[in-house]
């Protein structure tokens, strides 16, 4: 049976103008905002749904910035300056840092444009467009299967993206959206030359660390800021000393009024991925197994790293983003398995896929002409599916936490792969001088954030673990031998290390320094090599086609699933998952009880700063100025009621990819940024509870009293639009 996707789009018409001021749940794509505009201007915005995203002028979308291709920052000033949060730039922050300018713990702030610090590799992209295309895709793709629709498919976007991007400086693609069921053309621009201008100590950009990463009550002051340059012609360009401030085409009124408990906002940014359809077993996988597995790994790391931090300020500075970007993940998974179990959610999947069995089987029955038979076989496929996918799923992640998150060795060795096993070539085509200063830069840079004898115990630690966690079909032989070869973990790594001249930065650069083809052959038999050649092969040929099988399955199964479900329950909004496209969520601020006799405030203030400071603690401990500075409570501008708000929660519903999105009002004004959900919200990108899910966001007075008042850097301030309605 065909679905019309003018039908589809009229049910969500449908179901969106008859919901109630409540609704909260849903990341929502920003061209059917029309249909959402009643409910929201109910809760209380004062704009239209063209005022916050147009093609035909500047809107909204327009201050809204894909930032660095994993988090969201925003336009604050025509000059191309943004924000985003603290952890967002922290590579960036990290980069520049050494130990004699440690800006990851002083700060940093450009007191003029001339100070403000490139960053190679950092992107700033802006959405231009967002077109439905699902009707031309299905008619285009109707009958088509096996290669001949992944033939036709290819072909067909880029003709699609061709008409809307050709002899322009746009990117773009064709979008799956909802499993398959939508597809959306997204074109961009794209801009590289982004300079960072200031960022908060860590006392302030972190302050809570990990002990407060996923918590409410909340103090941090999570934020930096950066600056877009671009083109004399205010067009992309390329790093340059000659490139101007990037004028948008919108940027964000500035709020001083601050939020109270029950007022508007909405959140615009880039979420990564929920999977709120995913089936009873799925879910059961995800507590049981899946969650247990990849925490375990993490744990193993975060015990390494962190007493290596600890035991340097070199090392502290060297392994800090690995550190960040390894314990975000490990403490929501926690969260998340917590969570899905308090709320029962396998319970809740088991309840709500026998009704829909049910009303399918009902519709079939009574009214056989409009029922789809293929709604009465979507739960057992995609159960099936995942029964065989599971093991591969587990494989997969297993393999991301070695490679991806685990020693660094590995991924530093299979850099030199061209040179090991292509020289021939690389030498015939010319390119060969251009691979050894490509391979000289990367090793400079491997050399900056590198400890052997850290490496060294992540690989022994992380191994073992690995081969405890592995399904038994899809260990890795020659791994699994060299490691039971050895008295021990330990014994394992130190005679890996011995052998291998991947641990040594400069070894290497010494060898590109005066390349031989002979000399780089030889290291085909470095350890290090052999293990992410082994690791490589493993996985594309042993899992990653089951893992893709078994993806796809579940994904055209799951298609017809959640088409069922708005067929079947009319009355009810399946939201479309998020996958790292522009999204708007929107609800009010608001605290929660998310357990008996347990209530959360909706904001948080100075005093509780100070009420967590712990001098000498590596989470709590501040600056003595700043110390000072929020005794004296000399707040400007910035204060409410004699105090200063540091944080405030809402009812918006986030994930991933949203850390550095504006917090918006009813009038279209930045009053925060979003940085992180509760401890008690972890599980949202599965199952969404609307009294208890709160992200968190760092109130937007408390951004601007550090760069003003305790920075000195007001010349930042001066350049934004401020409103103050006193």
């Amino acid at each position: 049976m065909k679905i019309s996707f003018k039908i589809i789009l009229l049910w969500l018409v449908a179901c969106l103008t008859s919901l109630d001021a409540g609704a909260k749940e849903g990341m929502w794509i920003p061209t059917l905002l029309q249909a959402l505009e009643g409910d929201m201007q109910a809760m209380g915005l004062r704009l239209t749904a063209e005022d916050i995203y147009s093609v035909n002028h500047s809107s909204l979308k327009d201050a809204v910035v894909h930032f660095g291709g994993g988090c969201t920052a925003e336009m604050v000033s025509s000059e191309g300056l943004l924000l985003t949060n603290h952890h967002c730039g922290y590579s960036q922050i990290q980069y520049h840092s050494s130990v004699e300018n440690d800006y990851l713990k002083n700060g940093f702030w450009a007191m003029s444009r001339t100070e403000e610090l490139p960053n190679p590799g950092l992107t700033a992209t802006f959405i231009d467009r967002i077109q439905d295309v699902s009707e031309r895709v299905a008619l285009a793709l109707d009958g088509l299967e096996g290669e001949e629709l992944d033939a036709a498919r290819r072909a067909l976007y880029a003709e699609i993206v061709a008409e809307y991007t050709d002899g322009t400086d746009l990117t773009g693609g064709v979008v799956a959206f909802d499993f398959g069921n939508q597809h959306f053309l997204i074109t961009k621009r794209t801009f590289n030359d982004v300079r960072l201008v200031g960022a908060p100590p860590s006392a302030v950009g972190k302050f809570g660390g990990d002990t407060d990463n996923w918590l409410w009550p909340r103090h941090t002051g999570d934020f930096s800021v950066f600056r877009i340059y671009a083109s004399s012609e205010n067009n992309p360009a390329d790093y340059s000393e000659d490139n101007m401030p990037y004028t948008p085409a919108h940027h964000f009124p500035v709020s001083l009024d601050g939020v109270h408990e029950g007022d508007f906002t909405m959140v615009f940014g880039f979420p990564g991925r929920t999977e709120q359809y995913l089936t009873s077993d799925a879910v059961a996988h995800v507590i049981e197994r899946l969650n247990p597995m990849r925490i375990e790994m993490r744990d193993a790391s975060l015990k390494i790293i962190n007493a290596a931090r600890a035991s340097s300020d070199a090392l502290r500075i060297a392994y800090a983003p690995k550190q960040s970007s390894i314990s975000n993940a490990w403490k929501k998974w926690a969260g998340q398995t917590t969570g899905l179990v308090e709320l029962h959610a396998v319970q809740q999947k088991l309840d709500l896929e026998a009704e829909f069995q049910s009303r399918a089987v009902a519709l079939s029955r009574s009214v056989p002409e409009l029922s789809n038979p293929l709604f009465l076989t979507a739960i057992e496929k995609i159960k099936d599916a995942n029964a065989d996918y599971f093991s591969y799923l587990e494989a997969r992640e297993l393999f991301i936490e070695l490679v991806y998150y685990g020693p660094d060795i590995l991924l530093h060795a299979f850099y030199f792969a061209n040179l090991i096993d292509d020289w021939d070539n690389l030498e015939s085509s010319g390119k060969l001088d251009e691979e050894i200063a490509s391979l000289l830069e990367a090793n400079s840079e491997y050399a900056r954030n590198y400890d052997a004898s850290v490496d060294e115990h992540l690989l022994g630690d992380l191994v073992s673990t690995y081969l405890d966690l592995i399904p038994a079909t899809l260990i890795p032989e020659q791994m699994f031998s060299d490691f039971n070869s050895s008295s021990s973990s330990s014994s394992y790594a130190s005679s890996f290390f011995k052998n291998s001249i991947f641990d040594n930065p400069d070894e290497l650069e010494a060898l590109l320094l005066k390349p031989k083809k002979k000399t780089f052959a030889k290291l085909k038999n470095d350890p290090a090599y052999l293990l992410i050649l082994e690791q490589r092969s493993h996985y594309f040929e042993n899992i990653s086609p089951g893992y893709r099988a078994g993806s796809s399955a579940i994904q055209s199964a799951t298609a017809i699933y959640t088409r069922g479900l708005r067929e079947l329950f009319p009355d009810r909004l399946f939201p479309i998952d998020a996958n790292s496209t522009l999204r708007l969520t929107y609800g009010k601020v608001e605290g929660s009880s998310p357990h008996d006799g347990m209530t959360y405030n909706p904001t948080t203030t100075a005093r509780g700063i100070l009420q967590k400071y712990k001098p000498g603690d590596p989470d709590f401990d501040l600056p003595s100025d700043l110390v000072t500075a929020l005794n004296d409570g000399d707040w400007g501008l910035y204060g409410e009621n004699d105090d200063l708000v540091i944080c405030f929660t809402g009812s918006n519903h986030t994930t991933g990819g949203n850390s550095g999105s504006p917090v918006i009002n009813g009038d279209g004004y930045l009053v925060g940024i979003n940085f992180d959900r509760s401890w008690e919200s972890t599980m949202s990108d599965i199952l969404f509870d609307e009294n208890r899910c709160r992200n968190i966001m760092v109130d937007i007075r408390y951004v601007l009293w550090i760069i003003d008042k305790y920075a000195g850097a007001g010349h930042l301030v001066e350049e934004m639009t401020i409103v103050d309605s006193e």
